[in-house]
């Protein structure tokens, strides 16, 4: 039966997996696997498959007028569309603030009139590190920009009144994670 705690700030150490060794079977350009052998509480040896990732950022861009932008794109692992906000990977030397003004250029051709880190989250702990950085940037604003032909977006813009109509059970239209989490934190802020 698991340990029952009264607070995440009084948990005790538990027992845990201990690394023993790393083997590398593929590194990518976005990203790496790494096979570790672990040791178990028990004593016994298992593998953990784990994907390294650079990190990513996420942007709820909010206009000046009170409309959130949303992209639509094609992903190719699912192979369908999908409405997400923008996003990107954090490049080499860059802050995730940093991918998050470029990202907003680069996908939506515009600029927050201020911008402010509301969470970092693990999008699947189970199997990689991946961290994103959850960002609202306020009084957006266009500036121009070039389209990136390989990356072919369409652009929707959501009025802030809408915006919990997209979050409500049985409604697909946000099947996208990070996108969910960045919808629910404007309403937790009160701005939906």
């Amino acid at each position: 039966m698991p340990q029952v705690i009264d607070s995440f700030d009084d948990a005790p150490e538990m027992p845990h997996e201990e690394h023993q060794s790393t083997e590398y079977p593929f590194r990518g350009k976005m990203l790496t696997v790494r096979v570790d052998k672990v040791r178990l509480p028990s004593g016994k040896e298992a593998d953990r498959e784990l994907v390294e990732h650079p990190g990513s950022a996420v942007i709820i861009p909010v206009t000046t007028d009170g409309r959130v932008i949303f992209v639509r794109q094609f992903r190719y692992a699912i192979g369908e569309y999908l409405l997400e906000l923008p996003a990107g990977l954090v490049d080499e030397g860059e802050t995730p603030e940093e991918t998050a003004i470029r990202e907003l250029k680069e996908e939506v051709a515009h600029v927050p009139g201020g911008i402010r880190a509301l969470s970092t989250v693990y999008m699947s702990p189970g199997y990689t590190e991946e961290k994103t950085t959850i960002f609202l940037a306020e009084n957006c604003m266009p500036v121009n920009a070039e389209d990136d032909p390989d990356e072919p977006i369409q652009m929707m813009y959501v009025p802030l009144t809408d915006i919990p109509r997209l979050i409500v059970a049985g409604d697909d239209r946000v099947g996208d994670a990070q996108t969910l989490l960045g919808l629910l934190w404007l309403c937790r802020l009160g701005l939906a």
